[in-house]
């Protein structure tokens, strides 16, 4: 019996102490973390509009989806899911899709087929001139191009200083340790998931939230100076 007791106690001790230390490691490691790379500088402002929608001062998920939006459907439900719904209550946070002016129709009842009863007022339609769509666009790094329709289904971070953010590096342990080449992260796509959820929501918007966080604290001047060095390297 005493024995038994012995036991219980231990298990009931592992048990509480258990999540305290968790706790402490965690305080502890708060601030280290790497920061969202900017991958690219000075994004191009979006075109004047009615509802006065910008980049400067706002945390931007920026998206094309061309003059046929309905092709685009898969990627967009992705998106919200994925992506808005785990962030769009967080201050200055939005998304913007660009469309050209004769997609408005479509566009309109993608949005209807998404909503599904959910509060979409900071994703925002934002309907432009072909050559506004391209101006833009092409202020991005990207892997990608936009189609014959103005469309692709990457979406790019923009920051509240209009700096794109991304990965410099985004190897695997594996793959830096074997010595593979240095390849980036500059837009993910949404089509597919895993990169979606694993690399964008669960890693680099918590990441990015964070670092605002910190700034407003005042702690973040040096991980600003490291993302500048590291953009300038890699353009080299």
């Amino acid at each position: 019996m005493e024995l038994s007791s012995r036991k219980r106690n231990l298990v009931l001790s592992i048990l509480f102490f258990l999540p305290v230390a968790f706790i402490i490691i965690m305080m502890l490691s708060k601030d280290n973390y790497n920061p969202l790379d900017i991958v690219n500088e000075n994004v191009s402002e979006l075109p004047v509009n009615k509802d006065n929608l910008q980049l400067k001062g706002h945390l931007t998920i920026l998206s094309f989806w061309g003059k046929n939006p309905m092709e685009h459907s898969t990627a967009a439900l992705n998106l919200k899911e994925l992506i808005y719904d785990r962030n769009k209550g967080f201050k200055a946070f939005q998304i913007v899709v660009m469309l050209p002016h004769s997609a408005k129709e479509e566009a309109e009842e993608l949005l209807k087929e998404i909503k599904s009863y959910e509060d979409l007022r900071f994703w925002h339609l934002l309907y432009a001139d072909d050559h506004d769509i391209k101006r833009v666009f092409k202020s991005l790094r990207s892997e990608v191009e936009l189609n014959e329709n103005l469309a692709c289904d990457a979406v790019y971070i923009v920051d509240r200083d209009m700096n794109q953010r991304g990965r410099l590096d985004d190897r695997t342990d594996k793959e830096i340790e074997s010595g593979a080449p240095v390849y980036g992260l500059f837009d993910y796509d949404c089509i597919q998931v895993a990169e979606l959820k694993n690399k964008m929501a669960a890693e680099d918007m918590r990441v990015l939230f964070k670092e605002y966080r910190d700034k407003r604290k005042g702690n973040f001047a040096e991980s600003d100076k490291r993302r500048q060095k590291g953009i300038k390297q890699t353009n080299e």
